[in-house]
């Protein structure tokens, strides 16, 4: 599926369950209760972790990234996993930043139910 069309899915499910006033509890986010992993995709290329983390901290405290990079390159691939102290966070994330625009670039923001650290990377911290 194009991510562009994964991000108005998003956002049209987030307005159906405002106009109906869905509890949290049967919220379609209530999926992920057991995971402050969030998937960001579309980032522009020159973002570090740490510009990254100023971005996504305004919904609450960081406390793992894991910015994809190229083996050879060392260059970003465009997407990462972050993690927060605080499930809730991931649905301030996800509603909020889902769709915006970073250096013209419309990046994608979504759950992530199970995350694994990289095999060959010593640098994500469980």
């Amino acid at each position: 599926m194009n991510p562009l069309t994964k991000v108005k899915l998003i956002r049209e499910l987030n307005d159906r369950e405002a106009q109906l006033g869905a509890a949290p509890a049967v919220s379609w986010h209530s999926q992920y209760k057991d995971s402050a992993w969030i998937f960001l995709g579309g980032l522009p290329y020159e973002l570090t972790e740490g510009d990254v983390i100023c971005v996504f901290s305004q919904y609450g405290e960081v406390v793992n990234i894991h910015l994809v990079r190229d083996k050879k390159t060392g260059r970003s691939r465009g997407f990462c996993f972050l993690c927060y102290e605080d499930q809730r966070s991931t649905i301030l994330a996800v509603d909020n930043f889902n769709g915006i625009r970073i250096k013209g670039r419309t990046i994608r923001v979504d759950h992530v139910s199970h995350f694994r650290a990289p095999k060959d990377s010593g640098e994500v911290d469980m």
